[in-house]
Order: C-alpha cells, then structure tokens, then sequence
C-alpha cells in the first residue's frame, strides 16, 4: 500500500471533517437498538412537568443523559466547532467530549483549538482524548495530565480504534503491551479513565479485563454509525493514495459489535461501571432504549457535527431541546419519574437477532430478564476471565 504522501496530524483532522460531512460514512448494519421493544405505560400516574431527566456524570450534575462525544480539534479550521459545540453543551447542560489531543501535543500552538471548549463550557463535564496507540509509541503520565490540564477536563478518554488504524495510510498498528500502559494511567491520573471504541463497539470480553483492572468508565460507541475504516478509505482517495481501494469490503458495514449488544454486555461484566451508549444514537428514542438496556447515558458526534455545519448554532440547539425532549417523552411513557427510574425498574423485550447473540455469548438470558436493576446482574461462571 502506497504511502508516500506525507500529511501531519493537523491535515488528517481536517480531512476527517471534510469526509464525514460531504460523504456517506455510516455503517449499513443495524445497532440493534431497533431490536429493543419497551412495554409502553397507557396510565403513567406522574406529571410530565415533573419528570426529572437530571443526571450524574464525571461528578457532575447534567441536565439529561446525553454527550456529545469526541469529534474534532488540532486544526486552526476546527477550533471553531468545538467552540460551538461548547456553547451549545453549556446552555443545555449536558456533557462534551473533544477529539484526540495528539495534534495540540504534537504542537503546543494547536492548544488553543481545544481549550476554547473549557473556556465557552466552564461548568460542564469535559472529557480529554488520547489515542490507545499512542500509549503504545511512548505517551505516558505527562502527555495523559497536559491533555486534561489543556482543557480543565473532569476525565480523559483513551479511544481505541484498531479498525481505523487498518485502513488509514498513516496507522499506528501496533497494539502490543497497550494494557499495562492503561494500568499506569489509571493509577495516576488525577481524573476518570474512559475507555472508548470508536465505532467498532467494546467487547464483554475487553470491558470485563479492563474493569477488572480499575477501569469503571466505557464508552462503548458500537457497529451502527460512523464507520471511520471508510472514513479513512475515502481520505486515501481523496489524497490520491493509492492502494487501499477494495480493501475494506465488508469491514466497513458488517465488522465490530452492534451498539445494543454492546451495552448489554459491558453492564453484565461491569456492573458497577458508567457506560456511555454511543455508535448510531440519533434520537432521544435511542437514549432511551440504550438506559432501559444498561446504559447511563446516550451519546453522539456526526449527527452533531452535520446540523452544526448546516444549521449553525441555533440548528444544534434546536436539534439537542429536541432530543431532550424525546427523552423526556420517554421516561413519560414509561412511568418513570426519573432517570434512575428507567434504567432500574423498567424492562425491555429484546427481539430474537439479540437474544440469540447474547445466548451464543455465553449469557443468562432468564436471570437478564428477572433483575430489574442492572447494577445486580450477575457475571456468568468463568466469563472471558
């Protein structure tokens, strides 16, 4: 595969923009949240004025359950993105994750396109972002606190994103000893480390290791939306790089861990753990369905990304008081007051393609469907140990 044209960090940001809005990048797989049904309340007995769809993330109060999860930064064309995104995430008090740092620790001039979010976002949950494989080429303790102290972060997320890597002319590849580097970050980072995938979903069996090993944190961003293997084949093509045409068939739609899958699985092996639902969340709907299943709260990027590009800021608020509003609906038609509420006393019926994956893994289906909190679910004897 040809690689002879040299880019930075900086160009790659900016191509990833550029595709993701002008191109069709998403996943034809389902998440398989359409396989989740939840029984519907005719007589809700509480006032929907009342509902409280507050939350807690990163030791934070947020006004609903809902992230913009990490897309951009590390190019003077970006910064102001994620200016807008802050504002946005500020007014309506919910959490914002930024893109990966590498750029701003490439070059300490590039701070100041992901600082703007601290600074237009002061009392919000921020979450910094790192690269798994950077870890793995020599980032240690003192690049994981300058990612978080560029942006006064309440937690730092490490992406892992293999697939990507695959397929982008440029990859890091290399994945080995990337364990016991996350090992020393948890024990010394002065914020929360979330493990984050991006697009491919996190398996039960990585979640149960790295919850083993102190990580209480996942964003799990499954099979279902942004694919970024033909984010990075059509930047190739885009830049005129020459080889990689033809080599993503079927990894590009069909490779990774659907979205509901995902989160049913993490909560199961993680009890006790924050689980971020992200890959393919597009409504409130979703959210919903992804807290009934396990999840704490519903996050996203690209739908973000394309109203903000296209609608400018008041888009995107329009676009966010719609999904909190859906939520909201939500939790009204579940008889569910609060949010706690639908995750822990509410139940869902999972169609047969779920079941059946959940079953093949190796899960207790009856005991899933009898526990009401999912915080008391029980792992299976000798699960992925």
């Amino acid at each position: 595969m040809s690689r002879a044209i040299k880019l930075t960090t900086e160009d790659r940001k900016l191509d990833h923009i550029k595709i993701t809005l002008e191109r069709q990048v998403e996943s034809k797989t389902t998440t398989l949240l359409d396989d989740i049904f939840i029984e519907h309340i005719s007589l809700p007995e509480i006032d929907f004025d009342k509902i409280d769809t507050t939350t807690e993330f990163l030791g934070k109060r947020i006004n609903a359950p809902l992230m913009i999860t990490g897309m951009t930064g590390g190019h003077p064309k970006t910064a102001e993105i994620n200016r807008d995104l802050a504002i946005v995430a500020e007014k309506y008090g919910i959490a914002l994750g930024l893109g990966s740092q590498r750029a701003a620790i490439e070059d300490k001039e590039l701070e100041w396109t992901f600082r703007i979010a601290r600074d237009n976002a002061p009392t919000i949950p921020l979450v910094a972002n790192i690269g798994g494989p950077q870890l793995v080429k020599g980032y240690g303790i003192r690049e994981i606190i300058r990612a978080i102290e560029m942006i006064d972060a309440d937690g730092i997320a490490i992406h892992l994103n293999p697939l990507q890597e695959a397929f982008q002319p440029e990859g890091d590849r290399d994945y080995s000893g990337l364990i016991s580097k996350i090992v020393e970050i948890i024990d010394r980072s002065p914020v929360p480390v979330i493990i984050k995938e991006t697009g491919s979903g996190l398996s039960p069996r990585i979640v149960s290791i790295l919850y083993d090993l102190g990580i209480n944190h996942f964003d799990v961003s499954g099979l279902g939306g942004t694919n970024w293997g033909k984010v990075e084949v059509l930047r190739a093509e885009h830049r005129g790089i020459k080889g990689f045409k033809g080599k993503l068939d079927g990894y590009g739609d069909h490779w990774g861990n659907p979205t509901a899958f995902s989160v049913i699985s993490s909560r199961i092996v993680a009890p006790y753990s924050t689980i971020i639902s992200s890959g393919g969340i597009r409504t409130g709907l979703d959210i919903v369905k992804s807290i009934v299943i396990g999840g704490d709260l519903g996050g996203f990027a690209l739908p973000a990304l394309r109203v903000l590009m296209k609608g400018g800021i008041s888009g995107l608020e329009e676009f966010i008081e719609d999904i909190i509003y859906q939520v909201k609906v939500g939790l009204f038609l579940t008889g569910s007051s609060n949010v706690k509420q639908l995750r822990c006393k509410r139940f869902a019926i999972l169609n047969r393609r779920l079941l059946s994956m959940l079953s093949l893994a190796g899960f207790d289906i009856q005991e899933y469907n009898r526990v009401k909190c999912y915080n008391n679910l029980k792992v299976p004897e000798g699960w992925m140990r």
